[in-house]
């Protein structure tokens, strides 16, 4: 038989015996970062002594009552001005004691993630009042069935490791009706780790009951939770909220862990330079960690200290800047550095359609804030137009683009095996090239990640096939999703249950 012949059939066997194994995914979620530093050890050093300073000297303003008994039984001292000063001793204390990890329970155990560490994982975030229509490609108020829309497409993204509600339904006036609609939403739709806010503290508990109902009985949710809370405790400039405050509180009786976010803007309610706003957002993440670890110890926490950019010239929020994306590398740096689960926020687009501005704004940000090993990375899929838009197809493309970012984090394994010696002889001595070695099997399977989006073909074929752009082939993806993936997750008598104790809108 020649030659030519037995290596055809070889690589037909080979090809066969490749469709029988299970696809390797090359890039999965959960990718080791921190190899981008911002900042020098020193450099860390300086900002850290700064927020502790300020935290000592000026330390922070409207604490309300319950909270400063708190803070005073923990160790915090009273100054002018109805303010209360923490002790550098007290916020190092606070930092000892905080949890350094914890697991963020998805309702399937398959699909819950451990966050801290250096592992990254990207999700959503955001509260945006508007919907890129998917059929008009024009904004439009966003609504409840958009969000349960959103929760049953990212459901279906392998690269969404954990879906907070995306936008606020605005057909929902009642705040109450509101937060119990937003998470009928999620838990109706999608088994992942999921995470809500909570307008008023009176809201939490009532909530609560339903998560019992979803997870099999009174008590239950508390044992394994699956909900974590987005609160934002701080007003910037350095002053505590009472409403998020008493959410706090609220959230620590039920077991829900919370991410305290910080988002102070950068020469508005924070220096204008880089590194004072650095120091003064870090001094604020430090006094919600110092909260929550005075009201109980080492309670699952996200330091999440988002830096947010405005633009100086018209005050619009720009959260696809260079500045966004170095801030929030350097926050990540920085909470690694404090050994604590870090959050930050990327992937903001300020582009309004999808574009060569939106791919350009979303690729900096996420890929610099992973690098850096945001352990979690909030807003990091589907946001549009500076957090005020949510795009259908922003969300399927951003998907695609997380894949090539954790190709990036996973690196270059570097082994005997893959340096290849013997391999570069035999072809060298032997065919003349790689294309049919059996490392080049092996490799293409193992270390490359093939995008369904991207283009890679020919421009006339490209032609042929009828010249679409990115944004047109996403809308496809997503408009197949919506059309057949409803989701069953909640039994007929969950869902009985439900409807019979809350008012649900859909």
């Amino acid at each position: 038989m020649p030659s030519d012949i037995i290596k055809r059939s070889g690589r037909k066997a080979r090809h066969a015996q490749r469709a029988a194994k299970p696809v390797i995914d090359p890039c999965p979620p959960g990718q080791k970062g921190g190899a981008f530093k911002p900042l020098s050890l020193s450099e860390i050093e300086k900002i850290y002594d700064t927020a502790l300073r300020l935290l000592e000297e000026l330390g922070m303003g409207d604490v309300p009552d319950r909270l400063a008994f708190d803070l005073r039984a923990a160790g915090a001292q009273d100054r002018e001005q109805n303010r209360l000063v923490f002790p550098r001793s007290m916020v190092e204390q606070a930092i000892a004691s905080a949890a350094k990890s914890f697991t963020f329970h998805g309702r399937d155990e398959k699909r819950s993630i451990e966050v801290g560490g250096d592992r990254v994982y990207f999700g959503t975030g955001g509260a945006a009042v508007q919907t890129l229509d998917i059929n008009s490609g024009l904004y439009r108020p966003s609504t409840l069935a958009d969000l349960h829309d959103f929760t049953r497409l990212q459901d279906t993204l392998a690269n969404v490791s954990w879906f907070t509600r995306c936008c606020v339904a605005t057909d929902v006036p009642d705040v109450f009706d509101l937060d119990v609609n937003t998470v009928y939403a999620l838990v109706r739709n999608t088994t992942k780790p999921m995470a809500t806010s909570f307008t008023l503290a009176e809201h939490v508990g009532p909530i609560v009951e339903m998560l019992d109902i979803v997870a099999g009985g009174v008590g239950e949710f508390a044992k394994r939770p699956f909900l974590k809370a987005h609160i934002s405790p701080i007003i910037s400039p350095m002053r505590y909220g009472e409403d998020a405050v008493d959410v706090v509180y609220e959230c620590i009786s039920h077991n829900i862990p919370m991410s305290c976010i910080t988002a102070a803007q950068a020469g508005a309610t924070a220096p204008a330079t880089l590194a004072g706003f650095l120091a003064q957002s870090l001094a604020e993440t430090l006094a919600s960690l110092v909260m929550v670890n005075a009201i109980k110890p080492g309670f699952p926490m996200v330091f999440s200290n988002w830096p947010f950019i405005v633009d100086l010239r018209t005050g619009s929020f720009a959260g696809g800047s260079g500045e966004t994306a170095i801030l929030n590398a350097a926050s990540a740096q920085i909470t690694n550095w404090l050994g604590l689960p870090s959050g930050v926020a990327a992937s903001m687009a300020d582009a309004k359609a999808i574009d060569a501005q939106h791919g350009a704004e979303k690729g900096i940000t996420s890929l610099a804030a992973a690098l850096a090993g945001g352990n979690l990375i909030y807003e990091s899929s589907g946001m549009t137009a500076s957090l005020l838009g949510v795009s259908f197809e922003a969300f399927v493309l951003d998907n695609e683009m997380h894949s090539h970012t954790y190709r990036v984090l996973r690196g270059i394994e570097v082994t005997e095996a893959n340096l290849g010696f013997d391999a570069i002889c035999h072809s060298v001595l032997g065919d003349g090239h790689f294309l049919g070695s059996e490392q080049t099997y092996e490799a293409m399977e193992r270390d490359y990640f093939y995008p369904k989006l991207a283009d890679r073909q020919e421009p006339r074929t490209w032609q042929t096939d009828g010249a679409m752009d990115a944004w047109s082939s996403a809308r496809r993806v997503a408009q197949e999703v919506l059309s057949t993936h409803y989701p069953k997750y909640l039994t007929p008598e969950q869902d009985a249950e439900i409807r019979q104790r809350f008012h649900i809108l859909s």
